[in-house]
């Protein structure tokens, strides 16, 4: 049970850096709240709402592999929101 545990900790840890970096860089351009940071926001925690749950799913045929699927899920989802927030910058 260690690795869902862990798995649930990465994606908290991942989607929340990723949140808190939205807010360090509109404070470092003087754009409080700005749109693109807001849609980068939003989207962080639909992922995050959306991997919770494919964890959380018991009923699955082979439970491991399952599992890989989420985190390599959220290695994708973190790079792309990473670009997004690399061109906001």
């Amino acid at each position: 049970m260690a690795n869902i545990r862990d798995l649930k900790k990465d994606i908290n840890y991942v989607l929340g850096d990723i949140i808190e970096a939205v807010y360090i860089v509109d404070a470092a351009n003087n754009k409080q709240d700005s749109k693109e940071g807001a849609e980068i926001i939003d989207s962080a925690i639909e992922t995050f709402d959306s991997l919770i749950a494919k964890v959380n799913k018991r009923n699955v045929e082979n439970r491991s592999a399952h599992l890989k699927e989420v985190r390599a899920e959220l290695e994708k989802t973190g790079k792309d929101l990473i670009e997004k927030l690399n061109k906001i910058s």
